[in-house]
């Protein structure tokens, strides 16, 4: 993968803050110009410095640039599909232990988001299967991901469909260190992905409803194959810090997701029983109405949306290939 490192060449994003410290994010292209109402900012003289420098526009205001690091990159990506916060991506890669070289399988793909967090986190030695069922979010996704690392990773492959079935047909039954399942229904690829993980593996679900937890957690457990689930939520707060004026933001990044998360069992094994009060629900047909996509909150996005974002990426990408070959040889540029 492209090192983002060293002096800024046009092709490259760059997120600039002015002096009442808005951020803004573009890619710098030859003859480019950020017009704002204190002024214009040329490109030609972000080109060439390194990061972290500060530029005066025309009118003699200063702005911050730098590099947008993955968090930066990810809030201000086009999206196809509702992406994985920061936070969350972070509470992934840590309990679900994705190390470098691992075998990861993702399903789905979305806009890349967790994508990016998990390429990282496997390293060049690793291996990322990503599944998805709609090939327009797949491609925004890999244009999201080709835009901030300057190319495809040679070790990310996307399969299609759905993954119940694509799973078993792609990949080796007990050669999967971990999963990761950012979809609706996910109970309903268990099976096929208690095959394919390794004992000991670690298969993690991100869910948005309390619904959709409990039914992933009983599943879990009635599959017996599986540690007992561990769940969590992770909720940050900022601080304002200012000499002795120390308190809490009146503003905090609450409730995204769920995460759920067990380990694969040797074969044979079963675990120590746990002791806990049956439930008084049981999920049987008559329960499968509350299971529908309105119901877990699913969201449709327009055609005609989609094809905007799938052109923003595109165009994203097409400034980070340039970038890319930049910095390969600058006779380019």
């Amino acid at each position: 993968m492209t090192a983002t490192r060293g002096p800024f060449v046009y092709g490259d994003r760059v997120q600039l803050t002015d002096p009442k410290g808005k951020l803004q994010t573009t890619t710098l292209v030859d003859g480019g110009e950020l017009h704002t109402h204190i002024g214009v900012l040329r490109h030609r003289d972000i080109v060439g410095r390194e990061d972290g420098s500060v530029v005066e526009n025309s009118e003699g205001h200063e702005y911050l640039c730098l590099r947008p690091l993955l968090r930066d990159f990810v809030m201000s990506m086009p999206r196809g599909a509702a992406i994985v916060y920061p936070k969350d991506a972070g509470q992934i890669v840590s309990q679900a232990d994705i190390f470098p070289g691992a075998v990861v399988v993702e399903a789905g793909v979305g806009s890349g988001a967790l994508s990016m967090s998990l390429l990282r986190a496997v390293g060049a030695g690793g291996r990322l299967h990503s599944f998805e069922r709609r090939p327009e979010f797949a491609e925004v996704a890999q244009a999201n991901i080709e835009t901030f690392f300057g190319e495809i990773p040679e070790q990310w492959e996307i399969h299609y469909g759905d993954l119940a079935e694509a799973l078993p047909r792609d990949i080796e039954d007990g050669t999967v260190d971990r999963v990761v399942l950012d979809m609706l229904a996910p109970w309903e690829v268990l099976p096929a992905v208690s095959d394919a993980l390794m004992p000991g593996g670690v298969v993690l679900c991100y869910v948005a409803t309390a619904t959709q937890l409990s039914r992933i957690a009983e599943f879990i457990r009635g599959l017996g194959a599986f540690t007992e689930p561990e769940s969590s939520e992770t909720m940050v707060r900022g601080w304002h810090v200012d000499g002795l004026a120390v308190r809490p933001d009146h503003r905090m990044v609450g409730h995204t997701g769920f995460l759920i998360s067990a380990r694969k069992l040797a074969p044979g094994s079963v675990t120590p029983e746990v002791k806990r009060r049956a439930s008084k629900r049981s999920y049987g047909d008559e329960d499968e109405e509350i299971w529908t996509p309105g119901s877990v909150g699913d969201r449709e996005i327009t055609d005609k949306n989609l094809r905007k974002r799938i052109r923003d990426a595109e165009k994203a990408a097409s400034g980070a290939r340039r970038a890319a070959e930049t910095r390969r040889d600058p006779s380019v540029g």
